[in-house]
């Protein structure tokens, strides 16, 4: 047998042998819990998650959660991120086949000696030569244990693009979930708004009325003081309470990038209007709900990834083996030597022998690595759990407050009222006046709040359980590059 032969036989050998050397992975339940430990949300109409924007029955919040996963840089850069996964991962595939590579040179050169024997007149004598060569070079390092840029390092970029896709999914929900709430706050903060200008009127019309009482002798002093005090607070709390609302808007302008006067006529139209969401259905089982959570996939997209890198690592210190060959002509013009061709081929096998322990120092890291990604996939699965029962008990106990909180609120409105007819009539004092009109202001912000709280309650939770991913979903398109 010639020995070409004995090196194919043994190179088909090897490869029929090869294995991907290091642990395979296996995926990890998100959490064994049977239930949740929390009342799930009832009542209302039952809607997909993925859809239920569009069931608040507010156009103008659909339109801003929509215009912020369209503009928010936050998701330009996880569309970016996940463009540099997808390169990594086409560079790994194309590791695993042959390089060719193309030379030409075409070199002239010239040298020269004064004549030392038989030549006393000191002429110099010249020679040309001009060297032109052409070839085709190949190289191939077969992939033996699936480490260096073979299948485990391909493995690992894989997962890792699987990891940056569900982060940009995850982006997604994080964005329309603070939308929601910003838009929740300024609309909640308008409701307010609202009540304390009816407030602020009211008592400037207490103050104006008493001081024509004080000047003609009706009232005493101390009640204009009380109702002037109780002027300048409402006009106080009226113009912080507007600033607050404007800082609110500019906190969307931020998140849709839109800019302020166009984001201020498009909310407008629902000025101080609340919306109303329908409820979405919940799946009783943790592990089925944790599953749509697209942070939780990512994280077991790195830890399939940290676990391909041990057997990158590993490769590493086993020998690696590469076909070269190369085929090209070459034309060397000096004393009239005529044209060649060339051609090389054969294998070249690469064993490590010695280096300090630093492949050994590698693997260790590798494995290093995978411990902290695994620590932090399960850092992230308990904090779901966590997240959603949360969002389950803030939902139920807004839910159950809400409606004595109103009832309290409508209690207090009808007393005000009563109060301000008796003073109207002479039957009532200023001091009772104030102190109705303070409980109605009170009770105003703990109905707003509670009605914010259930609100920011069903936002995270439809944070808490991913929004309605799941694998299936449309991968974000490629981001238009300024360069």
């Amino acid at each position: 047998m010639k020995i070409h032969q004995i090196v194919a036989a043994l190179i088909v050998s090897a490869l029929l042998a090869s294995c991907a050397v290091g642990p395979d992975f296996q995926r990890l339940p998100y959490t064994n819990a049977p239930a949740w430990n929390a009342p799930l949300p009832h009542g209302g109409d039952k809607v997909a998650l993925a859809q239920w924007w569009g069931a608040w029955n507010d156009a103008t919040l659909v339109m801003l959660i929509a215009q912020a996963q369209r503009e928010n840089p936050t998701i330009a850069q996880s569309a970016a991120r996940i463009g540099q996964a997808r390169a990594t991962v086409r560079a790994q595939t194309a590791s695993l086949l042959p390089s060719f590579t193309g030379n030409a040179s075409d070199i002239r050169s010239k040298g020269g000696a004064n004549g030392m024997a038989g030549n006393f007149s000191g002429a110099a004598t010249t020679e040309s030569e001009r060297t032109r060569s052409i070839a085709l070079d190949a190289v191939w390092e077969l992939d033996l244990f699936g480490g260096g840029g073979g299948r485990r390092a391909r493995e690992a970029s894989a997962a890792r693009a699987r990891a940056r896709n569900a982060d940009w999914h995850d982006a997604r929900i994080s964005i329309a979930s603070e939308v929601a709430n910003q838009y929740v706050n300024l609309r909640t903060c308008e409701l307010l708004l609202v009540g304390y200008e009816i407030d602020a009127k009211s008592r400037a019309e207490t103050a104006r009325l008493t001081d024509l009482k004080t000047n003609a002798g009706f009232e005493a002093p101390a009640n204009a003081a009380l109702s002037q005090a109780s002027a300048a607070e409402a006009r106080a709390r009226l113009i912080q309470q507007a600033a607050d609302c404007d800082v609110v808007v500019k906190v969307l302008a931020e998140l849709t990038a839109l800019p302020e006067p166009d984001l201020r006529v498009a909310l407008a139209p629902g000025k101080a209007r609340v919306p109303v969401p329908s409820n979405f259905v919940l799946a009783p089982i943790p592990a089925a709900a944790l599953s749509q959570r697209p942070d939780l996939a990512a994280a077991e997209g790195d830890l399939a990834a940290s676990m391909a890198d041990i057997g990158v690592a590993i490769a590493d210190r086993l020998p690696r083996l590469s076909l070269t060959g190369s085929i090209g002509v070459s034309d060397f013009s000096s004393a009239g030597i005529p044209d060649g061709r060339t051609w090389r081929w054969g294998p070249s096998l690469s064993l490590p022998i010695f280096d300090f322990g630093r492949r050994a120092a590698n693997v260790d890291g590798a494995r290093a690595r995978f411990d902290e990604s695994y620590a932090t996939y399960r850092g992230k699965a308990l904090r779901a759990v966590r997240e959603v029962e949360e969002a389950l008990v803030r939902l139920d106990g807004a839910g159950k407050r809400e409606t004595d909180a109103n009832a309290a609120l409508r209690g207090y409105e009808k007393y005000l009222a009563a109060t301000e007819a008796r003073v109207r009539v002479g039957a009532g004092s200023l001091p009772e006046l104030e102190e109705a009109r303070r409980a109605v202001v009170a009770s105003q912000g703990v109905a707003v709040g509670v009605a914010r709280e259930r609100l920011a309650a069903w936002i995270s939770l439809y944070k808490a359980i991913g929004g309605g991913w799941d694998a299936t979903l449309a991968t974000p398109p490629t981001p238009a590059s300024p360069v």
